[in-house]
């Protein structure tokens, strides 16, 4: 790293802040925070921790919305997590290559991100990423990744946050340190 430039964390919505899974597993819910949309927007919502907020804004990061949610991430999730308007990955339109990726095993966003990151150094959390994804961000990104997957019925956890908090740090150290 150098000079003041924070690594990107491409966030996920679905999975690592709203955990779903088995539909027999009970999730607890959380009352929406004051000022953020009522979970009737969508149910799902109350699943959302706002506790998360504080830990992600103390991460040294830029965070980045990289989820299906697009621009309602900032409407809808920012609010409930006490964050400002963040980011948000804009996907291009799915492309032939795109298809051969899917059929590869590669996640659809994976390309994306490498090019949106330009070299910097990104940590990704999702809970669909593989192995192929890890071997064709190390073969095709000049800067530092860390793809970090999430247990889709957990959500984040204090073990996700410590891991991201770990490599996150390392980053954004100045060189020498």
């Amino acid at each position: 790293m150098t000079g003041s430039v924070l690594p990107l964390l491409y966030l996920d919505v679905d999975g690592p802040l709203i955990p779903f899974g088995a539909p027999s597993q009970e999730y607890p819910t959380y009352p929406a925070t004051p000022g953020a949309p009522e979970a009737d927007a969508n149910p799902l919502l109350a699943r959302i921790d706002p506790g998360l907020g504080t830990r992600l804004a103390a991460l040294p990061c830029e965070l980045v919305w990289a989820t299906t949610w697009m621009s309602e991430a900032n409407a809808y999730i920012a609010p409930r997590l006490g964050l400002p308007p963040l980011p948000v990955v804009d996907w291009p339109d799915p492309t032939a290559v795109d298809e051969h990726d899917e059929w590869s095993g590669l996640h659809w966003k994976t390309r994306g991100l490498v090019d949106q990151a330009a070299g910097r150094s990104f940590a990704w959390v999702d809970d669909e990423i593989t192995d192929t994804d890890r071997h064709w961000v190390a073969a095709h990104h000049r800067g530092h990744a860390l793809l970090h997957r999430v247990d889709p019925r957990r959500g984040l956890t204090d073990a996700d946050f410590a891991a991201l908090g770990v490599w996150l740090r390392h980053e954004s150290a100045p060189v020498g340190t």
